[in-house]
Protein backbone atom coordinates (compact mmCIF):
# COMPACT_ATOMS: atom_id res chain seq x y z
CA UNK A 1 0.00 0.00 0.00
CA UNK A 2 1.17 3.54 -0.75
CA UNK A 3 0.42 6.68 1.22
CA UNK A 4 -2.92 8.23 0.36
CA UNK A 5 -2.67 11.77 -1.02
CA UNK A 6 -4.06 14.49 1.25
CA UNK A 7 -4.26 12.23 4.32
CA UNK A 8 -1.59 12.94 6.95
CA UNK A 9 -3.38 10.86 9.62
CA UNK A 10 -0.08 9.30 10.73
CA UNK A 11 1.28 12.83 11.32
CA UNK A 12 -1.63 13.72 13.59
CA UNK A 13 -2.90 10.83 15.68
CA UNK A 14 0.18 8.95 16.97
CA UNK A 15 2.33 10.40 19.74
CA UNK A 16 6.06 10.74 19.12
CA UNK A 17 7.85 10.47 22.44
CA UNK A 18 11.35 11.28 21.20
CA UNK A 19 12.43 14.86 20.61
CA UNK A 20 13.04 15.72 16.96
CA UNK A 21 13.92 18.73 14.85
CA UNK A 22 11.48 21.56 15.51
CA UNK A 23 9.62 19.62 18.22
CA UNK A 24 12.06 19.31 21.15
CA UNK A 25 9.44 17.69 23.40
CA UNK A 26 8.15 15.26 20.77
CA UNK A 27 4.52 15.34 19.67
CA UNK A 28 1.44 14.45 21.73
CA UNK A 29 -1.19 12.14 20.28
CA UNK A 30 -3.88 13.95 18.32
CA UNK A 31 -1.70 17.00 17.68
CA UNK A 32 -0.76 17.93 14.13
CA UNK A 33 3.00 17.71 13.53
CA UNK A 34 4.43 21.11 12.70
CA UNK A 35 6.11 19.57 9.65
CA UNK A 36 2.83 18.49 8.06
CA UNK A 37 2.32 20.72 5.03
CA UNK A 38 -0.99 22.26 3.89
CA UNK A 39 -1.44 19.40 1.41
CA UNK A 40 -0.92 16.82 4.21
CA UNK A 41 2.60 15.82 3.08
CA UNK A 42 5.57 15.61 5.45
CA UNK A 43 8.09 18.42 4.96
CA UNK A 44 10.77 16.14 6.48
CA UNK A 45 10.14 13.16 4.19
CA UNK A 46 13.54 11.90 3.04
CA UNK A 47 15.32 14.20 5.53
CA UNK A 48 17.63 12.73 8.19
CA UNK A 49 15.90 14.95 10.79
CA UNK A 50 12.68 12.97 10.35
CA UNK A 51 12.06 10.78 13.45
CA UNK A 52 12.97 7.12 13.08
CA UNK A 53 9.44 6.07 14.10
CA UNK A 54 8.11 8.01 11.10
CA UNK A 55 10.66 6.51 8.72
CA UNK A 56 9.75 2.97 9.77
CA UNK A 57 5.95 3.42 9.79
CA UNK A 58 4.55 1.87 6.63
CA UNK A 59 1.04 2.40 5.30
CA UNK A 60 -1.16 -0.68 5.50
CA UNK A 61 -4.91 -1.32 5.47
CA UNK A 62 -5.06 -2.04 9.21
CA UNK A 63 -3.88 1.48 10.03
CA UNK A 64 -4.92 3.44 6.94
CA UNK A 65 -8.39 2.03 6.31
CA UNK A 66 -10.38 3.00 3.24
CA UNK A 67 -10.08 6.79 3.53
CA UNK A 68 -8.59 9.61 5.61
CA UNK A 69 -11.39 9.65 8.17
CA UNK A 70 -11.07 5.92 8.80
CA UNK A 71 -7.28 6.29 9.08
CA UNK A 72 -7.70 9.00 11.72
CA UNK A 73 -10.08 6.78 13.70
CA UNK A 74 -7.94 3.64 13.39
CA UNK A 75 -4.77 5.42 14.45
CA UNK A 76 -6.51 7.24 17.32
CA UNK A 77 -7.88 3.92 18.59
CA UNK A 78 -4.48 2.23 18.23
CA UNK A 79 -2.83 5.08 20.13
CA UNK A 80 -5.34 4.75 22.98
CA UNK A 81 -4.95 0.96 23.12
CA UNK A 82 -1.16 1.13 23.31
CA UNK A 83 -0.79 4.16 25.59
CA UNK A 84 1.04 3.49 28.88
Amino acid sequence: MECRPNCGACCIEPAISQPFWGMPHGKPAGVRCQHLLFDERCALFGDSRRPNICRTFLPEPSSCGRDRLEALILLRDLERETAP
